[in-house]
């Protein structure tokens, strides 16, 4: 009878410990797309605790385990249940797998470290502290294991905590290292870029007209964290370089001064700001404050470029000249319109001039424009990206290259060479079917400017989106709206997450937008498979607008 005792708490054990694993490798995986913040974890836990309430059912039988041999069982059949549910969260998880970094593996260690330690503790030193609780030795490890199990998110945050210090330390070690690197080619000449939307393309649309007249290194892909910034230059970054085009990322306040104080940039770009991160940044004062914080970087001589038709960059930069603080030596504005930001003026101790844009003609096979330097110099341009909204960030990259001292004339053939970013606006041809693909990370002016852009074209315009995120309390007016400006552009609207997406759908249902070509789908398998049958003769033009990384 022992025996069997035996064996069975062996077991009991074993379920216990890999219903831990599972859970931990999942919620390790939410850790990681969350940035391993701590409060970003908390919120996420909050939202998303419905997900994982099968772990708190575990407690209850094992509060009796000691005592009902019925409990037991159930904590057994309770194990199975976690590790086929998370096996199953796993499986679903395909867009961005967990990467075992060296971090995620010194986490694992410190997560299984406070799992044997907790258990030897429940072991050794409770049952003299506590004499009536004499726990048999595997039933014992089962039953903690299982109950510890219930709290690996919350785990996770102690074992944050308890990296922190190593987790700085190192960091420390590979910024001082870059900052070597950087310290070794005193003649190259950083850009940073920063932006609540736009700032990918203007790198990408900079680094293809710059590198015809100069040695160029960006930040690739989205790189524009700390780290990622760090990665780059000890990574890519080679003495021959002259110029360093770096993006920068943010989502809470002090983020941008961070990337600053480590490459500090020599000219600056504001490509936008708008309401991007507010679940992080929680106001749009906090959002426009951060993104100044690369002007506030800049040296005397430096140069601050801003896309003079957005009205918080331009609102925010005339206070900074009534103040007389917080601007480089020369602001340089470049607008997609013909307004005054082309004239050259001097406002207070700054040098103030600007690069305007006429005669914008937008047709399906690209987008042609004039650009006007402060010098009134003017050339006319031809790009095959689609979409008024590209000039914008293409005359931005104009700008920076022009005042490098490349003439408009010598920027014509490469303004022709850009091509569409990754995942923004980029187009796919399938034989009678081009996807948009608009599936990086979508906000209120992009949506907008997407579904403007899938109206241009004839034939079966088909939207499929999930909608906006991290846009704090304001994501269901966001979204809303955008539902409002997507029924008068699309012939289909085809929604994916049922429950998310319902503002949208709302906000179509008010504009008019037929109910019969309005629908929600569980996945965007599902919506896919839609959009490829949906009614309508002709050409099809299916838009993928945003795509929620795993944690949504």
């Amino acid at each position: 009878m022992q025996y069997i005792d035996f064996i069975l708490y062996l077991i009991g054990f074993a379920l216990a410990l890999f219903a831990w694993i599972c859970i931990l490798k999942y919620n390790m995986h939410m850790f990681q797309l969350n940035g391993y913040k701590n409060d970003e974890w908390r919120r996420w836990l909050s939202k998303n605790s419905a997900t994982q309430r099968l772990l708190y059912a575990a407690i209850i039988p094992l509060a009796f385990s000691h005592f009902i041999i019925v409990a037991r069982i159930l904590a057994a059949i309770i194990s199975l249940i976690l590790i086929i549910n998370y096996i199953s969260f796993e499986k679903g998880a395909t867009k961005k797998k967990l990467v075992y970094t060296a971090r995620v593996k010194r986490l694992i260690v410190t997560m299984v470290l406070l799992l044997v330690i907790i258990n030897a503790l429940m072991f050794f030193v409770v049952p003299r502290v506590l004499t009536w609780y004499q726990p048999r030795r595997f039933e014992s490890l089962a039953v903690i294991t299982l109950l510890l199990a219930a709290f690996v998110p919350e785990m996770l945050i102690l074992a944050n905590i308890i990296n922190h210090p190593m987790e700085q330390g190192i960091n420390n070690h590979y910024i001082n290292d870059a900052k070597r690197i950087l310290g070794q080619n005193p003649d190259l000449t950083v850009i940073g870029i920063t932006g609540s939307y736009g700032k990918t393309s203007v790198k990408y649309y900079l680094h293809t007209l710059l590198s015809d007249f100069f040695n160029v290194i960006m930040t690739p892909e989205s790189f524009n964290t700390p780290m990622g910034v760090v990665k780059t230059i000890r990574g890519s970054m080679q003495p021959s370089h002259e110029i360093f085009i770096c993006e920068m990322g943010a989502r809470h306040v002090g983020d941008i001064k961070e990337i600053c104080d480590i490459v500090h940039p020599k000219h600056g770009i504001l490509t936008s700001i708008g309401p991007q991160h507010l679940e992080t940044f929680f106001n749009m004062e906090n959002i426009i404050s951060t993104k100044y914080e690369l002007s506030d970087a800049l040296p005397s001589d430096g140069i601050l470029f801003v896309n003079a038709d957005n009205e918080n960059i331009t609102g925010e930069l005339d206070r900074r000249f009534k103040s007389g603080a917080g601007l480089p030596g020369e602001v340089i504005r470049y607008s997609g319109t013909s307004d005054t930001a082309g004239s050259s003026a001097e406002a207070g101790s700054y040098k103030v001039s600007g690069y305007t844009t006429c005669d914008v003609s937008v047709s399906p096979s690209g987008t042609e424009f004039t650009v006007t330097a402060p010098d009134g110099e003017s050339e006319r341009f031809a790009t095959r990206l689609i979409g008024e909204h590209n000039v914008i960030n293409i005359v931005g990259a104009i700008a920076v290259a022009n005042r490098l001292g490349v003439p408009l004339k010598k920027l014509r053939v490469p303004v022709r060479r850009i091509q569409s970013v990754p995942h923004r606006l980029e187009m796919k041809h399938h034989g009678q079917v081009t996807i948009i693909d608009d599936a990086y990370n979508s906000n209120p002016v992009g949506s907008k400017a997407a579904v403007e852009t899938l109206a241009m074209f004839d034939g079966v315009r088909i939207l499929v989106t999930p909608g906006m995120v991290e846009l704090g309390d304001k994501e269901e007016e966001y979204n809303k709206a955008f539902g409002g400006y997507a029924a008068a552009c699309c012939d289909h609207i085809l929604l994916v997450g049922k429950e998310r997406t319902k503002p949208i759908a709302e906000g179509a249902r008010e504009a008019g937008f037929p109910e019969e070509r309005l629908m929600a789908f569980d996945t965007l398998e599902e919506a896919l498979a839609q959009a490829y049958r949906a009614d309508g003769a002709g050409h099809r033009y299916i838009l993928l607008e945003n795509d929620l990384p795993d944690q949504y």
